[in-house]
């Protein structure tokens, strides 16, 4: 089953499979062993290559081999937060996962998605093969501050809500992707490997991929279904795509100690893990091309724009498809589904739109991010998402006697968000509607001045809501 945009389904639906009827072909030697390509629908919307505005890709790991002719004229920037150069990958992972996103097209080699895109190569994993969290965080915020339209993040620690003692949530990691996406970019993250966790399967997301607004990608097979060692979650998995068996760029020195194999500098020359490589780390590349490719369609959609497209367009998985324990719908193996890269540019090249309008506050999750509202009357229409967005959260100031009166309208069907003020310290509820639902009011007289939060969650569902903020200043003392 397609989930579609309510953009015209039939319209959509007859575009894309007309596209797919004459979609280009690459003429790059190994396009054929790139099997995940036509799984993804990666080229089936032209029919020939198309002229994308050239979008910064951040991708955030090992480092990558630069001297691959694949690379050639695809790097914008590069920086090295572990010491050593940012073109040295002794591991390899780095080099995988930048091949999948922006290999150029018609070299004699593989191609990328967004082939058009331009990398910046943050490495961060050190000699040992950990990843510093202070290295980390400050690649994200570089490749955020160099003006990084989408950051791929193809690693996780481990996230236990369960057991506190386990989990390995990181504050220092949290404000550097909110730092990420106030500046504009999409964050893309693997949901997790369960050998990397305490069983398998594991039936949490790591973070970051568990972090608002970032997307969480889940592995496919070849068959369609979702191996055991992809973490499930029904909240933070967001989309899936194939990660298994996955060919592509791979360092030259490290393929030269395989003597004889052919080809060099490509993963079927490599060793170990990395010798037709998988899990959710060669998945999440997929899923950030993609971000690449919408954004180079569209430069004027926002992070939250790309996300909700990506999303809603996805082929759903489920038994029919080759997961027989994936429902129809969302589900906490997929997320939303299989990526469709074909789709997903109807909906951005559609005029009619078919995303939410974007949202200027966003990100506005936590207390600290509440921008400050100001204005006798306000009215304006925002975003929530249940599963990407759950909380908005306004800040406004009040003089002692002020009268606040607060009204909230979600505009998708079975919407149950909850409207709550807070006071200064956030901690306090002083104002709340009855109960969750697709409306909320309320109004509230200040006892003495200070600042106050408007708090909205969302319960279930997602999509645009219109908020009225109105302010009755004190009455006068009588004379």
């Amino acid at each position: 089953m397609k989930l579609r945009l309510a953009v015209g389904g039939a319209v959509l639906a007859a575009l894309v499979c007309a596209a797919s009827a004459a979609a280009f072909t690459p003429s790059n030697p190994f396009y054929t062993r790139q099997w995940y390509l036509a799984q993804d629908h990666a080229f089936d919307a032209w029919t020939a290559p198309p002229s994308l505005v050239p979008v910064k890709v951040a991708v955030v790991d090992s480092g990558i081999d630069c001297t691959l002719p694949d690379f050639q004229g695809r790097i914008f920037a590069t920086a090295s937060f572990v010491g050593g150069n940012a073109c040295t990958d002794q591991e390899g992972h780095g080099t995988i996962v930048a091949g999948e996103i922006a290999a150029d097209l018609d070299t004699d080699g593989i191609v990328g998605i967004a082939y058009s895109a331009q990398l910046l190569v943050a490495k961060v994993v050190a000699p040992d093969g950990t990843i510093p969290i202070d290295a980390e965080a400050s690649a994200i915020r570089w490749a955020a501050s160099e003006g990084a339209r989408v950051i791929n993040l193809s690693f996780g620690a481990v996230r236990d809500p369960a057991d506190p003692s386990l989990d390995a949530y990181s504050q220092k990691e949290a404000d550097a992707v909110a730092y990420a996406q106030r500046k504009g970019a999409l964050v893309v993250a693997a949901v997790g490997n369960a050998d990397e966790a305490y069983a398998t399967p594991w039936n949490y997301a790591s973070w970051p991929a568990a972090l608002p607004h970032v997307i969480g990608v889940a592995a496919l097979t070849h068959s369609g279904n979702v191996p055991d060692f992809s973490d499930r979650d029904p909240t933070y998995v967001d989309l899936a795509a194939p990660g298994v068996d996955i060919f592509s760029t791979f360092p030259a020195a490290l393929t030269a100690k395989q003597n004889g194999c052919w080809p060099q500098g490509y993963t079927e020359c490599a060793s170990g893990a990395y010798y037709h490589p998988e899990g959710t780390s060669f998945a999440a590349p997929q899923v950030s091309a993609a971000a690449a490719v919408l954004f180079g369609i569209n430069p004027a959609l926002t992070a939250s724009q790309v996300g909700w497209i990506l999303e809603r367009t996805a082929d759903d998985v489920n038994a029919s498809t080759g997961c027989t324990a994936c429902v129809a719908g969302r589900d906490r193996y997929s997320g939303w589904g299989s990526l469709d890269v074909a789709s997903a540019v109807a909906v951005a090249m559609g005029a009619s739109g078919g995303y939410p309008p974007p949202d200027r506050y966003e990100p506005n999750d936590t207390i600290a991010e509440a921008p400050l509202l100001s204005g006798a009357k306000l009215n304006f229409q925002a975003t929530l998402d249940y599963w990407d967005d759950p909380t908005d959260i306004y800040r406004l100031r009040l003089k002692q006697g002020a009268t606040l009166q607060a009204s909230m309208h979600a505009k998708w069907k079975g919407a149950l968000v909850l409207m709550t003020l807070l006071n200064a310290s956030g901690g306090t509820l002083l104002g709340q509607a009855s109960a969750a639902g697709v409306a909320q009011s309320f109004a509230y007289r200040a006892r003495k001045a200070g600042v106050f939060y408007v708090e909205l969650q969302d319960q279930q569902g997602a999509g645009a809501y219109l908020l009225r903020l109105q302010t009755t200043p004190p009455a006068k003392p009588k004379t």
